[in-house]
């Protein structure tokens, strides 16, 4: 009778961590998923957007306590680790600013989240998976920007995302993840509507990022030409049919762009400006979390009128600015790994295309980020995540065929 019962519970234990491991799994996928449509979740509730990534570390941490297991360190830990010091130093001492508290609380889920997508990534979820649901979800926002311009006059595409330059972000960054998913007309579908949508959004950094990224997988030889030549042609006959059906529409949006472009190089030097006097002024732990949109009329001496809370538009001057020379030294060297252990994983694994796929989109992501404030949303920390994982699993594997022996 003990036995058995004990037999029953041990069999419950399995069936109750499978569930789990499911859930995790879902909820990896989902995250990635929902990261770009966060306009369109903030519509339905104020707190949808936070969900998935909420769930994820919920029920990762309850699979991991009834496992009995912890992460599998990882050199990305440590520098994680460092930077949520300094960001909660820098936020003790400027926690009396307007933003200090909410900025703070949105740079640490990021962190945790980051550590969760190794984990999980490395255990439990195939890579191919979450960059496979990564394009996904641009997808869905490509089609919404595009559907939203047509159907509601916009000249620019935005969709989900209020700013049309972080769609252009988000999906820059995902089409070259295509790469790494098996060829098909489903995914050469998705190459031109990630296309047209980042085209579509008139942003001149996404396509300097997109660019760079193409220039990699090119040399890399990890698309034809033959398949590049063919996408292309697509955007053509797509640009061309545009015209034809929305030529007063398109020529007022790219006068439009035009002005805004005017406009965005004299205010862009105007905060990098002021982000460079902050770092000088405040080197040690900056002005703290969201200190830029405080400081900045001070720092600008009231350059822009108009606008009194601006981000800096790039990611590297504001993160600088926020956190100190010891912040920004710590994300910098976050990214320096993060490219370090892409190419050692790409020079090690017997199946290089996916990784090759991450670097093209971490070069996209790094070339967008010099002209927006971008570390406050995934694609940066979930790639983090994906080439540290990427790292882990065949260690973990070499464990696992080593054990027997061991034993």
């Amino acid at each position: 009778m003990t036995r058995g019962m004990t037999w029953r519970g041990a069999a419950d234990d399995v069936a109750g961590a499978m569930r789990l491991t499911w859930l995790v799994r879902a909820l990896a996928c989902a995250t990635v998923f929902a990261a770009p449509l966060e306009g369109y979740l903030l519509h339905v509730h104020g707190h949808l957007a936070k969900a998935p990534s909420a769930l994820l570390v919920l029920v990762w941490a309850v699979l991991r306590v009834r496992q009995r297991r912890a992460p599998e360190p990882h050199p990305v830990h440590v520098v994680l680790a460092a930077l949520a010091v300094v960001l909660l130093a820098s936020w003790a001492v400027h926690a009396g600013g307007p933003f200090a508290t909410g900025y703070a609380l949105r740079w640490l889920p990021f962190l945790l989240v980051t550590v969760v997508l190794i984990d999980v990534v490395s255990r439990e979820v195939p890579l191919r998976a979450v960059l496979a649901a990564t394009v996904a979800g641009a997808v869905v926002a490509a089609v919404g920007a595009l559907v939203g311009m047509v159907a509601e006059g916009q000249t620019r595409a935005a969709g989900p995302l209020e700013d049309p330059n972080d769609l252009a972000y988000f999906l820059v960054a995902a089409l070259p993840l295509l790469v790494a998913l098996r060829r098909s007309v489903l995914t050469a579908s998705a190459a031109v509507v990630l296309a047209a949508g980042a085209a579509a959004t008139f942003s001149r950094g996404g396509a300097l990022a997109l660019t760079a990224a193409v220039a990699w997988l090119l040399a890399r030889r990890a698309v034809p030409l033959k398949a590049l030549a063919g996408g292309v042609a697509a955007l053509a006959v797509l640009g061309v049919a545009a015209v034809l059906f929305a030529g007063p529409e398109i020529d007022r949006a790219v006068r439009e762009k035009t002005h805004v472009a005017e406009t965005n190089v004299d205010t862009r030097e105007l905060r990098w400006q002021a982000a460079a006097r902050m770092v000088a002024e405040h080197p040690t732990l900056g002005v703290g979390p969201g200190g830029f949109r405080e400081g900045y009329p001070a720092a600008s001496n009231n350059a822009e009128i108009d606008e009194q809370t601006p981000v800096a538009h790039n990611m590297y001057l504001e993160v600088a600015a926020e956190l100190g020379v010891p912040g920004f030294a710590l994300f910098a060297a976050l990214l320096v790994l993060t490219a370090v252990t892409c190419a050692r994983v790409r020079r090690t694994t017997d199946d290089p295309l996916p990784i090759v796929a991450v670097q093209a989109s971490l070069i996209a992501v790094v070339v967008a980020s010099t002209f927006l404030s971008q570390q406050y949303y995934l694609p940066l920390w979930s790639l983090v995540a994906v080439v540290a994982a990427a790292d882990l699993r065949p260690r973990r594997a070499s464990d696992v065929a080593c054990a027997p022996r061991d034993q």
